[in-house]
């Protein structure tokens, strides 16, 4: 009986196989209803094709991730080859009840691939039949046997966190990068366990509360080879963000731990049985200090911007006549800390009318930099005929950490303006004249005072009356006497 039902296992094991030649791409759910002792899957098969990438399983909630196992197959039928490979995400059930799995996407060698979702049932655990104790499978050894020594496999992996610079000025960034790395001569098979629940942990552990932080926002981790020391890698980046100090204290990024699970394996592993079991270990990063250093001494030294900048200047017309407004940009770009960047300085006189900024900030955060431009747009209007350049008018300071001082972007553009000088329109448009010079523009019809008005008018009459009466009984007393 147990020959039949192990052989029915192994040829729908292979009917279901060809049933995935029919589709490039497929994802399959795992059934409606599972005991609580039993397992439940999602399977990704693809054929006629290589499975280079793919996005993360979903989280179910009720249920938990324990591994995924990968299977590949090759056929050939009259003449024609046919190949497909399978991953599978294992989930086993944290307690009972009904879950649901909603609609989901993966992303499989770069297309996008839909799941309706499903709802699953976890019902009590499942009884398995007892064996007999003095029975023997003879198809034991060919299906793996019951009892299986699993030993530990020395890992070749750390967590490490790195970052771009040792040492910084006040504002200057640094790149700190949170990393798995994976020896290429690792042979302990690991996996990620609830990476977005730790990650949030970690988080609240590691950013340093005295700086500006620029968060890459990971979304796939994904390996990428690297060599460190001559040896090689694969680079898992869990977290990067860009930092910039506010003060001369020194950043400091604490020891955290990441749990992985980490499998044992079998020492005599079998074809159909249990190759390898579940373990846990923590991988816990080093203690790193980045040095700050304050900025060499200057007038905006507490509001300068730090950074590699350059200017862009953007202008309607450079030939205008008095009164006539014209549009002026003023961008700044290059790489730091795009936020921070202040308006530049403008130095006022009576030669033009400056209205206040439109601001508008664009910024990159890729390869490790962060960079953009921030863009000042402005409306002037000139009221006096002449050239006048500009670089009198817009400057902005910043410091530089690679030239390791002060530096000024200052613009290079002249207007010429021509028509009569509208300098004192302004002043005569708001100036009314003397008393006698607004008789004659004065309305000479009647009109009613307000209440508010007359209360004034009778409340000073009476003040009026009272100190006279008062100084009337003050004279006649000391004529009396």
């Amino acid at each position: 009986m147990k020959f039949v039902k192990k052989s029915v296992f192994f040829f729908s094991f292979l009917w279901i196989s060809s049933l995935t030649q029919a589709q490039n791409i497929q994802l399959q759910l795992g059934p409606d209803e599972i005991g609580e002792n039993q397992v439940w899957t999602i399977s990704l098969h693809i054929t006629n094709d290589q499975l280079k990438t793919h996005s993360n399983f979903p989280e179910i909630d009720g249920l938990r991730k324990r591994g995924t196992s990968t299977q590949s197959q090759t056929s050939i039928v009259n003449g024609q080859v046919s190949s497909s490979q399978s991953v599978i995400q294992t989930y086993i059930p944290v307690r009972q009840g009904t879950f649901t799995l909603p609609a989901f996407s993966m992303k499989i060698n770069d297309q996008l691939v839909n799941s309706p979702g499903k709802k699953i049932k976890v019902g009590p655990p499942v009884q398995t039949q007892a064996r007999d104790p003095f029975s023997r499978d003879p198809f034991s050894d060919f299906f793996g046997k019951d009892e299986t020594e699993f030993v530990d496999v020395k890992e070749e992996a750390l967590l490490t966190l790195s970052t771009s610079k040792d040492e910084v000025y006040v504002g200057e960034g640094l790149t700190a990068t949170l990393s798995f790395l994976v020896a290429d001569n690792n042979r302990a098979p690991m996996q990620f366990f609830e990476l977005g629940r730790q990650l949030s942990e970690i988080l609240k552990k590691l950013k340093p509360t005295n700086c500006w932080e620029e968060n890459f926002n990971i979304e796939n981790i994904e390996g990428v080879p690297i060599t460190i020391n001559g040896k090689g890698y694969t680079q898992y980046k869990i977290y990067q963000a860009a930092f910039y100090p506010l003060n001369t204290e020194p950043i400091t990024f604490p020891s955290v731990g990441l749990q992985m699970i980490k499998f044992k394996v079998a020492k005599n592993p079998s074809f159909f049985g249990q190759n390898r079991k579940e373990d846990f270990k923590t991988f816990n990063s080093k203690v790193k200090v980045v040095r700050v250093r304050q900025l060499p001494p200057h007038l905006l030294q507490s509001s300068v911007a730090v950074g590699n900048y350059q200017l862009d200047e953007k202008i309607t017309t450079t030939t205008l006549k008095t009164g006539q407004s014209v549009g002026y940009e003023f961008n700044v770009y290059g790489e730091g800390n795009i936020s921070s960047i202040e308006r530049p300085i403008i130095s006022k006189d009576n030669n033009f009318d400056f209205y206040e900024p439109n601001v508008h900030q664009n910024i990159t955060r890729e390869n490790g930099r962060v960079s953009g431009t921030k863009s000042f747009r402005y409306f002037l209007v000139p009221k006096e005929p002449g050239q006048f350049p500009l670089k009198h008018y817009f400057h902005w300071v910043f410091f530089n950490p690679a030239k390791k001082k002060y530096d000024t972007l200052r613009s290079q553009l002249v207007l010429k303006v021509e028509g009569e000088s509208q300098r004192n329109q302004a002043i005569q448009s708001t100036d009314l004249g003397s008393f006698y010079d607004r008789i004659d523009a004065a309305p000479n019809t009647l009109r009613s005072a307000s209440n508010a008005s007359w209360i004034k008018i009778t409340m000073n009459l009476l003040i009026l009356l009272v100190l006279g009466a008062s100084s009337y009984l003050v004279f006649s007393s000391k004529f009396k006497t």
